[in-house]
């Protein structure tokens, strides 16, 4: 009689390990794809063809609109910044996507003066928002991995920033493809 018992704890104790394994893996599971989402919460606009229909963008954790996008048909991530006046491509990018250095100027940022070049973008897509000669900049102090989305590209379309969301809508359709 006395070995019952210890065959009855001992599967109890297997349940109740495999019940914590299990609710483990389900969390991280769920925790990643949440945190994702917080993290990247546009990465859906991929999908959008629609070049008439508003695009919604939501902030990400840090309060930043970004979402993916391709210049030059290769993808990029771009921040929505209304405060640069050009679509600003990090240095090590433009040398990648092969992006041709005009003018050198000087640019304000928000880490004082840079040098860096004007160039031009033959293609810049933002979901189903397609523009085709954009102004750009090559800056050399930037992350390679984000492209500055500003007013060259941002100028043509209608703006609407509320509760958290960033509506673009495009009025006029002589830019778009």
């Amino acid at each position: 009689m006395g070995e019952q018992p210890k065959a009855g704890n001992r599967s109890g104790i297997v349940m109740m390990l495999l019940f914590w394994v299990l609710l483990m893996a389900v969390g991280t599971w769920w925790l990643q794809g949440g945190l994702e989402s917080l993290n990247n919460p546009n990465a859906h606009i991929v999908e959008t063809a629609e070049s008439r229909t508003p695009l919604t963008l939501k902030r990400d954790r840090a309060g930043h609109f970004k979402a993916p996008g391709e210049i030059n048909g290769v993808p990029v991530t771009f921040l929505l910044d209304t405060g640069a006046t050009y679509v600003a491509v990090p240095a090590g990018l433009a040398d990648s996507i092969g992006l041709e250095r005009g003018r050198r100027v000087w640019f304000n940022t928000a880490n004082g003066r840079v040098q860096g070049a004007l160039t031009a973008l033959d293609d810049v897509r933002l979901g189903g928002i397609h523009m085709r000669d954009v102004r750009g900049s090559i800056s050399p102090n930037m992350e390679d991995d984000t492209v500055l989305l500003g007013m060259s590209f941002l100028s043509h379309l209608a703006i609407e920033i509320r509760q958290g969301r960033m509506v673009l809508t495009l009025p006029d359709p002589g830019r778009v493809e």
